[in-house]
């Protein structure tokens, strides 16, 4: 009988080089069984852990949009304030958009994008500009 060598370690035990259990287990005590042999445990069950495997969740872009009617001005203060921009990055993005027609105020997960999408949206009523900003995903 094999035990996963990295299964027990994850879970507490104390291993050796042969992969038998040396400890009881996350408490330290035996317990019996735990020192013995491979063939005085046929009848115990085995259970190998492993860590799932995660993955980066995917990155989205939010983009915001060049109109006629928004001031320069409020796009850098928009970056400021919801994307943590310092004033010489503020306007570099600032002037992509004014230039290119659009500019990527800042890359995340899909559920902060689109809450900043939605809040730069609102603050634009508020505030009395047409500023369009839109969510993408990320190359």
């Amino acid at each position: 009988m094999e035990i996963l060598k990295t299964a027990q370690c994850t879970l507490g035990w104390d291993c050796d080089i042969s992969g038998s259990i040396a400890g009881g287990g996350p408490g330290g005590s035996t317990g019996g069984n735990a020192n013995s042999n491979a063939n005085d445990n046929e009848g115990d069950a085995v259970i190998q852990v492993s860590r799932p495997k995660l993955k980066e969740p995917a990155r989205f872009m939010v983009i915001l949009h060049n109109d006629d009617y928004t001031t320069m001005e409020f796009v850098i203060e928009v970056l400021r304030r919801f994307f943590h921009k310092s004033e010489e990055e503020s306007v570099q993005i600032m002037l992509q958009v004014h230039q290119n027609g659009k500019g990527t105020a800042g890359v995340y997960s899909f559920e902060i994008a689109e809450t900043k999408a939605m809040q730069v949206g609102e603050y634009s009523r508020v505030k009395g500009h047409p500023l369009q900003c839109s969510v993408e995903p990320a190359p």
